[in-house]
């Protein structure tokens, strides 16, 4: 899909009904918080070509120095008032995934980086689209539509709050929904048992937080 793409510069806000001063304002204290959870950002982001308030993909903001690999979070489902996704038992958010592989900026569109990093913003859009029409819980599953003749992705969902870190925009607290995605075997295995069962398994195994799919299924 063509609005996939990326487009990488330097980081700035998002194009809000909101006069420049409190865009301004609310990108920083949106970026203070989640670096205060994640270290610091990349001084890049992966701009989509057609905006995701009409319609395009989310732009991508990178997280290299929190764990291994790369996290990867949104900055456009909470405007400057905080509102955003349909609340859940936590509130409102942002979403959040990650790779086991470091961050790169090619223009090569199969290494590891960017394919995953293209799964994620597939995954990002539907789900950030959804969340303003239902309301998504941490330990809920689900499955993402794809193209025609393409399988579902598979999702669990989590709470993000690593060491009891809470994200917090200014005074305002929010969260970090985790989008994990599994195998099939593996939502099922959740479904039958328990999200917190299939997560002790993936932290026994070392894949949880991550949503690539290059190991064995745990379940």
């Amino acid at each position: 899909m063509n609005f996939l793409k990326r487009i990488f510069g330097e980081k700035e806000p998002a194009n809000q009904e909101f006069i420049q001063e409190e865009h301004d304002k609310n990108y920083e204290l949106k970026s203070e918080g989640l670096e205060n959870v994640l270290g610091k950002m990349h001084n890049l982001v992966g701009h989509a070509i057609v905006p995701f308030e009409i319609g395009g993909a989310v732009d991508m903001y990178y997280f290299p120095n929190h764990t291994k690999g790369t996290g990867f979070v949104t900055m456009e489902l909470l405007d400057p008032p905080g509102n955003g996704p349909l609340k859940n038992r936590l509130g409102t958010y942002e979403l959040i995934a990650f790779t086991k592989h470091d961050y790169q900026n090619s223009k090569n569109e199969t290494t590891p980086f960017n394919l995953i990093e293209h799964d994620v913003c597939g995954f990002f859009t539907t789900i950030g689209n959804y969340s303003f029409q239902a309301i998504l819980n941490p330990k809920e599953t689900m499955e993402v539509p794809n193209g025609e003749g393409e399988e579902n992705t598979c999702m669990v969902l989590d709470l993000y709050e690593p060491q009891g870190k809470k994200f917090r925009i200014g005074n305002r607290e929010h969260h970090l929904l985790l989008c994990l995605q599994v195998f099939r075997n593996e939502m099922e295995f959740a479904r039958e048992n328990g999200t917190d069962e299939l997560m002790k398994l993936l932290k026994e195994k070392g894949h949880y937080p991550y949503s690539d799919l290059d190991g064995e299924s745990v379940a």
